[in-house]
């Protein structure tokens, strides 16, 4: 089969950083559904691992982990898929990726793909709709559990990005809150607007004084998508005592013992987690997806696609990951086909 690999952590203008390849096709077995691929997106997990795992000697590293498909065969313990069903998942780090003619993924973290998207719109939510989901809902609490004496309200730091661009609709679809989108760009800031947020305020100044023009309040929960390390003191001061701050990047460092005076819960997420030690709870994914799924087919979410880079091979990956790379993508960025 068809796929894109590598070898050696390489920059991306290095034609070698990736290469179409030739691999063996796999056999789906146990909980495993084998997927024929017909759209990715690229995330920036996808450029981060390219540069800090390499293959093992003698063989390629496949990335991509967004994807949408057919199921073309099962293992024997699958009982929620069949073959020719359509699908879309992000896959599990701890495995080969999705940019390949064919994947093996665990039917426990798969979904049935909402019916009213293409294979790229569909192929551009997963990973940032578990990603947003698992962190609005199980770890801010934000539907169930409000802060005492805060604004009923968050701002989602980054919300033109793949993960704020669902966030920010699913905040404002699902719950009552208060949206407080970040942008800093004209063309991000009629993104987030489009998608629903309530405000949208520059995160290139200082976020505090500009949340605090609103005359909300202090807002009870921050989501933070990108660049927290700037960003933390502001977060501090704009958050309300004993609310909820949860994080998605991957700081240098960073000393929370700014949150302390306010009692701030600090929550971290990681959507790979519950595939990666493969936790009693992993089903989750699935059932998360599939209402992912309703609620697009429903209208009330959309794809988060913003840019798409043509067919499925090396060339167009390495601009994809070139332009992920850049940090002035809005939404996410697919490829259909090979």
């Amino acid at each position: 089969m068809l796929a894109v690999g590598y070898q050696k952590s390489l920059p991306i203008d290095d034609a070698k950083a990736l290469v179409d390849i030739e691999l063996p096709e796999p056999v789906a077995s146990g909980h495993d559904i084998l997927v024929e691929i017909k759209a990715v997106s690229v995330n920036p997990v996808d450029t981060k691992v390219r540069m800090r795992a390499e293959a093992e000697p003698g063989s390629y590293k496949v990335l991509g982990w967004d994807a949408a498909g057919v199921v073309v065969a099962t293992g024997d313990q699958v009982t929620r898929f069949k073959a020719g069903d359509e699908v879309f998942y992000a896959g599990d780090l701890t495995r080969q990726g999705t940019n390949a003619q064919l994947h093996l993924v665990d039917e426990r973290i798969v979904g049935k793909k909402p019916a009213s998207l293409t294979f790229a719109e569909a192929a551009a939510l997963p990973l940032t709709a578990i990603t947003a989901w698992e962190t609005l809902f199980d770890r801010l609490k934000i539907s169930n559990d409000p802060v005492a004496g805060a604004a009923p309200a968050i701002v989602i730091i980054g919300g033109a990005g793949g993960v704020g661009s669902i966030a920010v609709q699913l905040v404002r679809q699902l719950t009552d809150l208060t949206v407080i989108a970040t942008a800093s760009r004209p063309e991000t800031r009629e993104w987030v607007e489009n998608l629903g947020a309530h405000h949208v305020v520059d995160h290139s100044k200082p976020l505090a004084a500009e949340v605090a023009a609103l005359g909300l309040g202090q807002p009870a929960f921050v989501f933070s998508t990108t660049n927290t390390e700037a960003h933390l003191a502001e977060i501090a001061e704009l958050i309300a005592p004993q609310g909820r701050f949860a994080l998605i990047d991957d700081p240098k460092s960073l000393d929370i013992s700014v949150l302390k005076r306010k009692s701030i819960s600090v929550h971290w997420e990681f959507m790979f987690t519950r595939s990666m030690f493969q936790t009693t709870d992993i089903e989750e994914q699935h059932r998360l997806l599939s209402r992912v799924s309703e609620l697009v087919d429903a209208g009330t979410l959309k794809t988060t696609l913003g840019d798409t880079f043509g067919k499925i091979n090396a060339e167009n990956l390495r601009k994809a990951h070139a332009f992920i790379e850049t940090g002035k993508a809005r939404g996410k960025v697919a490829l259909e086909g090979f």
